[in-house]
């Protein structure tokens, strides 16, 4: 979570909605990407998309049916369809979203009995840190309004 949380600190530099993500696999991080939606002018460049990716060209299989995704705030529903459809196999996440969660906030896709695909989670990790680089970035955006 600590390299999810680098990645989005990458992001609020850029003027990005700090929102870091790391793909392991078998102890071994083969992807990172943070939010690049404003650089890009891509609705779908959120880091959770591009680390799905990375991971997967790099491996050359859509299926990362062994890979763990480390993200600093819970996926939205977008992002949580692209981790079941990429088979994630476990999601670790830090602060919540209850605006706009797809995990557990306002949606509960990764554990919908209804898809072919369910995806263990764990939050709370480094909840602190994640929310707090989110914050302090939203407070600066309203400041300069």
């Amino acid at each position: 979570m600590k390299e999810a949380l680098e990645e989005a600190k990458k992001a609020y530099k850029k003027g990005e909605i700090p929102v870091g993500a790391v793909v392991v696999i078998n102890d071994r991080i083969i992807a990172k990407a943070h939010n690049q939606k404003e650089t890009t002018f891509d609705p779908t460049a959120h880091a959770e998309i591009l680390a799905l990716r990375q991971a997967s060209e790099r491996i050359g299989s859509w299926r990362l049916k062994d890979a763990v995704l480390y993200v600093t705030k819970e996926p939205c529903i977008m992002c949580a369809g692209a981790i079941v459809n990429a088979r994630i196999k476990r999601v670790v996440f830090g602060c919540e979203d209850p605006k706009g969660g797809g995990v557990v906030s306002l949606y509960r896709i990764l554990q919908d009995s209804r898809l072919n695909h369910k995806v263990e989670i764990k939050k709370g990790i480094l909840e602190r840190e994640c929310r707090h680089i989110l914050k302090e970035f939203f407070k600066e955006l309203r400041k300069d309004q």
